[in-house]
């Protein structure tokens, strides 16, 4: 269902653009559009194809039209579900007059006694959300799994427990979103997070998601070398500025 509500609304509201450049990298995959907007989608390792091509879909990518990659969103291929993010936020990149600035604590009220749910480690966060909650449970999908840390599958039984969710945005490109919204409709703050976040408040006021925290990216020429050469979110900080739209208030 997400992934046809942003397929429908994009295909509605925003003009169609031609695709200039793909690039799809071991850390990120980026879309490049026509008018010099860029946007960028994690690329998830395992569940590639074997073999020396991971991306098997209509060939060449570049100049075809942005609607037509749309249609990779919500793919059962999540290479090409990358492209299809990473060309919507390319299209909504252009946003970047609304919002707040900054790092997404500084945006949230946060109290003491709160319990925190973290669907994906988001290393920057931790150290300063556990002095600042009660709790933090942190779910990631991990083979050997760290002091603290939870499966990926505990997300759903432990986050109606929660206060407050954080939820990486790579679920938009695997699917799992859906069920873990769902999980968390009773926390006062429920936060999409991370660079592949799309900043389309009209697609999940509805869903009952009250922040996204994402990332405008202002020097497309930077970002794209950044994938090229396997770099993620730590080296894309000189290209790019991070955004917090506030959805709405619970």
């Amino acid at each position: 269902m997400i992934a046809d509500n942003i397929r429908n609304f994009l295909k509605e509201h925003y003009q169609e653009i031609l695709v200039k450049e793909v690039r799809i990298g071991l850390g990120y995959t980026g879309v490049l559009l026509e008018n010099g907007n860029a946007g960028v989608a994690y690329t998830f390792k395992p569940g590639l194809f074997e073999g020396c091509s991971v991306f098997m879909g209509d060939r060449p990518l570049a100049g075809k039209p942005s609607h037509k990659f749309l249609d990779y969103i919500g793919s059962s291929v999540v290479v090409e579900s990358a492209v299809g993010i990473a060309t919507a936020n390319a299209l909504v990149n252009q946003r970047q007059d609304l919002g707040s600035e900054g790092d997404v604590l500084d945006i949230l009220k946060i109290k003491p006694t709160d319990r925190v749910g973290m669907v994906g480690f988001f290393g920057p966060l931790v150290p300063l959300l556990k002095g600042m909650v009660q709790e933090l449970l942190i779910f990631e999908q991990a083979t050997s799994l760290a002091e603290g840390l939870f499966p990926a599958e505990k997300a759903l039984e432990l986050l109606p427990t929660c206060d407050i969710a954080f939820i990486t945005s790579t679920t938009l490109i695997n699917g799992t979103l859906e069920p873990l919204l769902t999980a968390s409709q009773n926390c006062r703050e429920v936060v999409l997070v991370g660079a592949s976040t799309l900043l389309l408040p009209e697609v999940f006021e509805p869903l009952g998601v009250t922040l996204l925290s994402g990332i405008i990216i202002t020097n497309p020429v930077g970002i794209l070398q950044v994938i090229s050469e396997g770099g993620g979110m730590r080296f894309f900080k000189p290209y790019i500025k991070k955004l917090n739209l506030r959805v709405k208030e619970k």
